[in-house]
């Protein structure tokens, strides 16, 4: 599968979910988005990144890693976000030391956090971006900020119907399938999924 080079457009925010924050990442030699839905202390991150005058008085979590990585001499050469499941993208650091290079799985929002610090390149495979790939429809009376927050709130409102119908589907269910579904989002390291459960659980 071939890969596509990303870069960072932005990041945006949802002017109907209060704390809904969007990546919006544009492929190198395209016109198509790639949005992820991220939460707002990677957002803060990548936006500090993204600034360089912005110098926080101690190191954020990402910071923290990129001088752990130094002083070690691990580099992240790149991140590729390989997979993408349910709307959930999954993605792989690729770090190199002593000339030894090694994969390691992250979450995409810290993935891309790490490589702007890093000034390592972003990619995805084609498949991905054809699937949930997006050609922003240019409306003249909006600029670029706009129409990605537009974007966002459709973003975010797909989230909440399918988030709904999963609590839905989640009363249906009797205590001891909620057990196993749990543990199963567990082992997925699916944590969105387990507190839904668990709160099910909990109601029951």
């Amino acid at each position: 599968m071939s890969l596509v080079r990303l870069n960072i457009k932005g990041i945006s925010y949802s002017q109907t979910q209060n704390g809904a924050y969007a990546l919006i990442l544009n492929e190198v030699d395209g016109d198509r988005k790639l949005p992820i839905v991220i939460g707002a202390f990677e957002a803060q991150s990548i936006a500090i990144a993204l600034e360089k005058e912005i110098r926080p008085p101690r190191p954020l979590t990402h910071d923290l890693f990129k001088n752990f990585a130094d002083r070690f001499d691990i580099v992240v050469k790149q991140v590729i976000i390989h997979k993408l499941v349910d709307g959930v993208f999954y993605s792989s650091l690729i770090c190199e030391r002593d000339k030894i290079e090694e994969i390691i799985d992250a979450r995409t929002s810290d993935a891309i956090a790490l490589a702007l610090r890093f000034q390592a390149p972003i990619f995805t495979y084609k498949n991905i971006l054809d699937k949930a790939g997006i050609y922003l429809k240019v409306n003249p009376k909006k600029d670029d900020e706009e129409q990605d927050s537009i974007l966002v709130d459709d973003i975010v409102a797909e989230e909440i119907e399918a988030a709904t119908f999963e609590q839905e589907g989640y009363k249906e269910k009797s205590l001891e399938e909620l057990h196993t579904l749990l543990d199963e989002a567990v082992t997925n390291e699916d944590y969105e999924m387990a507190a839904k459960i668990r709160d099910e659980i909990s109601k029951r």
